[in-house]
């Protein structure tokens, strides 16, 4: 038995982009997820004392981009340094994208963005919870399948558990797999 605490791993590791074309941050963010489905909504809970938080807080506005392995030291890189004093953009090599719907960019790089506009902040200690309806999503066309439908399994996606970056495992079923009737044979 521990004391209270946080334990529910593993979680998204992102890059969350903010500010705007000209002058932006990135900032590593594993507080992360998806609160309701219609209208799409996430959330990110960053720390007051976080140079994006006031940006963020400003502009009511901010791009969620998912992380890879190509993207694990960059991910990490940019969660602990301050982009008070530094371009992370420049520093890292990655590329700023023109956004569809809010003023920040996404990373070029990253496998998904999903560009997100603030309805709400919430106050909860620590941490300040972004409560953001999702305006667009970008998907880079590599993770299509020839059916053109969208292949999470190809992104080699990163998750963040206990200190340490994970890369996700192989798929184990599908969303109702467990019920699903079996195909009669003819």
């Amino acid at each position: 038995m521990w004391k209270p605490g946080i334990f529910e791993y593993p979680i998204p590791a992102v890059m969350v982009s903010c500010g705007t074309m000209q002058k932006s941050n990135i900032i590593t963010v594993a507080w992360t997820g998806v609160i309701n489905t219609n209208p799409a909504m996430v959330y990110i809970s960053i720390r007051p004392e976080r140079y994006s938080h006031d940006i963020i807080q400003k502009s009511k506005e901010f791009v969620i981009n998912l992380t890879n392995e190509q993207l694990a030291f960059a991910t990490d890189w940019c969660g602990v340094k301050s982009g008070k004093d530094i371009d992370k953009f420049e520093k890292m090599h990655l590329t700023k994208e023109k956004a569809e719907y809010v003023k920040c960019p996404t990373i070029a790089e990253s496998p998904v963005s999903i560009e997100c506009k603030v309805k709400e902040v919430k106050k909860l200690g620590s941490h300040d919870m972004f409560i953001a309806e999702v305006l667009a999503i970008h998907a880079d066309e590599r993770y299509f399948d020839k059916k053109g439908a969208f292949d999470i399994s190809k992104c080699n996606l990163i998750a963040y558990a206990n200190g340490g970056y994970y890369t996700l495992g192989k798929k184990v079923g599908k969303f109702g797999y467990s019920v699903q009737k079996k195909k009669r044979k003819k």
